[in-house]
């Protein structure tokens, strides 16, 4: 049995009701750039066609079409557009905390496409975020992945069209400090986990309530091929989408930190048949990295953040090129605002911890991503018939002096250094607005090491 989240009558409902969305698409010519294709290497004095959003020449001497910019790119660097696997910008809400068990909730009716954070982006080379539900739950809400088309003023705007979707869960002392204190009243009652083997209990009885849920129906279909009187089970959204967890239809991001728990949960997904996983955070990923090597789970990951809370004391900055080198299909994110503008510097900090080679490094940025959100097919690598995702560096991107100076999402220049006024700059800095900024970018589980930093930032 297929089902959808949505019961058909009402997802048909929902189909009609929505307007029709374009998504706007350019084409330039980039001439002479040293192209990092990432999958196919680097290629020297090298031009790039996009026509209409999509890739469709990369060689020497090639000719713009009428009308078609050109733009001279001779001794720059010109690198896919930057996959941010894990990030909160754009969005007006985070955690939806009433219940340890929330999957009914989607970010995706809560984008916000004025959101600062999106040029911010742009301006680092960033053109894709995948934009997350907290960390408050064991079972949070449903991710959106967008593209930074900004000054776009509908939401749907933003939408990566065609990106599967995605679930954020959370293990540790994220989803036990929210809820290990709480009294019921939740509608859809769940264990209100207080210790770790409670997210554990929390994780199987959501999933084995989803699996009755899924026999319910399908002798549900059974029954009213022969009697047409047959009585369907009460519709559950919830347990709808942890059913589509099992069929394979969503792909889970795990909040994560200790190794015992990654393994909890490895354990949790192989008795229920889940196979796709990543690992954010992941810690201590390098505890286990055959493991997650061997499971086919993907790990994202800080290049070097840890100590801002006791379980993530344990870590090292040799963390995600010891996955690499395992095999583990790793990303490095920002979960920040602020990093990620600078995450082709957290990539280069594989290479001094780690030694990893420049495609594999910018690959924690690219493809790599790209691959974890089921996206790589269209962007993350520089080759012909993929997005026109593209950003133009003035150095290689993972030198520390280099500048981003144009980005492109579908062929289309959303970020100029040049054309950029320093007003412009100046207004969506951080510093400039500081309390919008902390209020904006704080995730439950970074309260205290936001909230000391700006301490440490009024004093000065």
């Amino acid at each position: 049995m297929t089902r959808k989240s949505i019961p058909i009558s009402l997802l048909a409902f929902h189909i009609a009701a929505m307007p029709a969305v374009a998504q706007e698409t350019g084409s330039v010519l980039i001439q002479n750039a040293t192209v990092l294709t990432i999958t196919n290497g680097t290629l020297d004095h090298t031009d790039v066609l996009v026509e209409n959003g999509k890739i469709t020449g990369i060689g020497f001497n090639l000719s713009a079409p009428n009308g078609v910019e050109v733009i001279d790119a001779s001794g720059q660097y010109l690198m896919p557009g930057i996959v941010d696997a894990h990030s909160h910008i754009a969005l007006s809400s985070i955690n939806e905390s009433s219940s340890p068990v929330t999957a009914e909730v989607t970010m995706e009716d809560v984008v916000n496409p004025y959101h600062l954070g999106i040029y911010r982006a742009l301006a680092g080379g960033v053109t894709t975020s995948h934009t997350m539900h907290g960390s408050a739950n064991v079972i949070g809400g449903q991710n959106e992945t967008i593209k930074h088309r900004w000054g776009s003023k509908n939401p749907d705007d933003l939408r990566f069209a065609g990106a599967p979707r995605t679930i954020k869960f959370a293990l540790g002392e994220n989803p036990t400090r929210v809820h290990g204190n709480r009294g019921s009243g939740d509608s859809q009652p769940a264990l209100r986990p207080s210790s770790r083997m409670g997210v554990e209990a929390v994780l199987r009885d959501a999933f084995t309530n989803a699996q009755r849920y899924m026999e319910d129906w399908d002798a549900y279909e059974v029954d009213r091929r022969r009697n047409r009187n047959a009585v369907p089970p009460k519709y559950n959204g919830r347990l709808e989408v942890i059913a589509d967890i099992i069929r394979g239809d969503i792909i889970v991001h795990c909040h994560s930190y200790r190794a015992d728990e990654i393994l909890m949960l490895l354990d949790v997904l192989e008795d229920f048949g889940v196979t796709k996983i990543t690992f954010q955070h992941a810690n201590e990923g390098f505890k286990v990295a055959p493991e997650l090597a061997a499971y086919g789970a993907g790990a994202s990951v800080f290049a070097d953040w840890w100590t801002y809370k006791f379980e993530v004391y344990y870590s090292t900055a040799y963390n995600a090129a010891i996955l690499v080198k395992n095999g583990v299909v790793t990303s490095i994110n920002s979960d920040s605002g602020e990093l990620n503008r600078h995450l082709f510097h957290e990539a280069a900090k594989t290479q001094r911890y780690g030694g990893l080679t420049d495609d594999e490094a910018l690959s924690l940025i690219t493809i790599n991503p790209a691959m974890q959100l089921g996206i790589d097919e269209r962007v993350g690598s520089i080759e012909v018939g993929k997005d026109g995702d593209l950003v133009l560096f003035s150095e290689h991107p993972l030198s520390v002096y280099t500048i981003p100076l144009k980005t492109f999402v579908d062929g289309v220049k959303y970020f100029d250094r040049d054309e950029d006024p320093d007003d412009v700059r100046l207004s969506v800095s951080p510093s400039a607005d500081l309390d919008t900024y902390m209020e904006e970018e704080i995730d439950i589980h970074h309260n205290d090491r936001v909230r000391s930093f700006k301490e440490i930032f009024q004093e000065r």
